[in-house]
């Protein structure tokens, strides 16, 4: 019988003052997403979100904490895999790169459409906790 696991991935809530950064996606699936990507071998889940982070939007990110694992494998309709989402901060301005096809900064309330993978729910998730943080 042949063995198949999930392949780890990370996502990077990018936070700026004027709220957070997404990407349009170039390659399927298509449409706006958090930065992130695959865990390359040798490499731990903080290295890949920082290079990823670099790679798709210009920015040299800070990680302030790990937020939270999802591993619905239906989150992503490639295969299955598992995603660390990290929390960051960085200065300067975004440039989409590498599999980004466009950039943007974001609010809970004018967030884009259509949102790619799981992240809908991983930004609810976010945008919940950040309320419940600030009471």
């Amino acid at each position: 019988m042949e063995r198949r696991h999930p392949l780890p991935t990370v996502d990077i809530i990018i936070e700026t003052g004027d709220g957070i950064v997404l990407i349009e996606r170039k390659n399927p699936p298509y449409g706006w997403a958090l930065p992130g990507g695959f865990v390359e071998y040798g490499e731990s889940l903080e290295e890949a979100a920082v290079r990823e982070a670099l790679e798709e939007t210009s920015l040299k990110v800070r990680l302030k904490e790990q937020f939270h694992t999802y591993s619905d494998p239906g989150r992503d309709p490639r295969g299955h895999t598992i995603t660390t989402v990290y929390i960051a901060e960085a200065e300067g301005t975004p440039r989409a790169r590498d599999d980004a096809k466009a950039i943007g900064i974001f609010r809970e309330d004018n967030l884009p459409h259509p949102i790619a993978f799981d992240h809908e729910r991983i930004l609810r998730d976010y945008f919940r906790w950040k309320r419940r943080k600030a009471s």
